[in-house]
């Protein structure tokens, strides 16, 4: 089982990153995807996901109006673009993807079976 996240990197405040997580080893489509960051000194925290057979996001408060969540089944990747990207958004980031998770369970780290190795946004000017 793999999970490898693309796409960050360092990017000026206001700007926009759009982000890649290539799964295989499992049969993606079965399974809940969601994105969570971790910044230095901090706990890993709830970005976004969408649960298996649904088009229907979840987000967290501070992401909500700015980043945007999608799979493609059909490649095994799920993608967040993220606009209007600010200095507190800087952390690694890291997709991870569950199986049978309900909605009460969908923000939750250790209800994810599989984790990817994270990719590092930093906003700075």
């Amino acid at each position: 089982v793999q999970l490898v996240e693309s796409g960050g990197g360092l990017v000026q405040p206001g700007g926009s990153l759009r982000l890649s997580c290539a799964a295989s080893g499992f049969t993606f489509d079965d399974y809940a995807i969601g994105w969570f960051r971790q910044a230095p000194g901090k706990e890993r925290e709830f970005v976004a996901a969408l649960r298996r057979n649904t088009n229907t996001p979840n987000y967290a408060d501070s992401t909500r109006d700015r980043f945007t969540i999608s799979r493609d089944n059909a490649k095994n990747t799920l993608y967040l673009q993220m606009n209007s990207l600010q200095p507190e958004d800087t952390a690694a980031y890291y997709c991870a993807a569950g199986k049978n998770l309900i909605l009460s369970s969908i923000r939750t780290p250790h209800h994810y079976d599989y984790w990817g190795q994270g990719t590092q946004v930093t906003v700075s000017s």
